[in-house]
């Protein structure tokens, strides 16, 4: 994914999730209160969050991961806030230089980026926790999400249950097309087209990770690595493999779906190409990832 394009997401250093519950006076029969916080080991050190949060705002990427787990949200980033897989209905869009305006929500809870500014001042608002840009893979992610909300065992349960149907479809789509059959996604943005490696979201990490399809030699060469790629429309037929997935934005200019050099590309004149909702493909949080996985079941197998 593009980097000042929309999400920044997969994979972030580890963390480490600590509880801290409040002294028991052993001379009392009474039992010890549960704790109203817990200390989360963040990237820059302990961290006291509330145990239970009830107003969580987030600046960038993990809206999906925080809904996911039933935790509840006053603020999200303008990307989230666009998002069809989401219900954020009374819920306000913010960033993070609009300080007042969070302010105005009270938020116990703040997540973000390392990259976010005003980081400071928002520590003054509330609690904290931020993570860096391609230091967990997507799944590792949630996992840590989940440690900060004070929910890791759900989140591994998600996890768990998540791979297995994604490689069961897998296997099943392996056998429909063949072992070797590659699989290319792209999307437009701004009068540019992208190719995606394993691990920008639009459903790459289901694709390549978890079924384990095959990526075109040219796309391994050169997106592998960053994560996508740049490329203009009259070479994108070296990097189409067997299948396109496109990410297509609604409101950008699609405009290379009608060129010859595309209508010529094998994948095409096959009918081999899926095209999905770009704002429902540009995260990887389970909400997302459930409604990718399922527009691959539904067009690789018409299931």
């Amino acid at each position: 994914m593009k980097k000042n394009l929309i999400i920044p997401f997969s994979i972030f250093a580890a963390l480490v999730l600590a509880g801290c519950n409040s002294d028991t006076d052993t001379s009392s029969d009474e039992p010890a209160a549960e704790s109203d916080t817990i200390t989360y080991e963040s990237e820059n050190g302990p961290v006291e969050v509330p145990a239970d949060p009830e107003r969580i705002v987030v600046l960038s990427s993990f809206a999906g991961n925080v809904l996911a787990l039933d935790e509840e949200l006053v603020g999200v980033d303008s990307w989230s806030k666009t998002s069809p897989n989401y219900e954020l209905e009374g819920v306000e869009e913010v960033t993070a230089d609009n300080l007042e305006k969070i302010i105005e929500l009270d938020p116990d809870l703040i997540i973000g980026l390392s990259n976010t500014e005003n980081l400071e001042q928002l520590q003054e608002i509330a609690p904290t926790v931020t993570y860096t840009y391609g230091a967990l893979d997507y799944l590792e992610q949630h996992v840590e999400i989940g440690k900060l909300l004070n929910k890791e065992e759900e989140a591994k349960q998600w996890v768990e249950d998540f791979q297995m149907r994604a490689q069961e479809a897998g296997e099943d789509i392996k056998a429909e097309i063949g072992e070797d059959a590659t699989v290319t996604v792209i999307e437009n943005f701004d009068k540019q087209l992208y190719v995606f490696g394993d691990n920008w979201a639009r459903g790459t990490e289901i694709l390549y990770q978890e079924m384990g399809l095959a990526m075109p030699e040219k796309v391994k060469e050169m997106a592998l690595a960053d994560g996508f790629y740049a490329l203009s429309a009259e070479v994108l037929p070296e990097y189409a493999g067997d299948y396109l997935v496109i990410s297509r934005p609604a409101e950008q200019d699609n405009s290379f779906m009608e060129t010859e050099t595309y209508k010529n590309i094998p994948a095409v004149k096959n009918g081999n190409v899926y095209v999905a909702d770009a704002e429902r493909f540009y995260f990887n949080d389970p909400i997302t990832l459930d409604y990718q996985l399922e527009f691959f079941k539904e067009n690789f197998l018409g299931n």
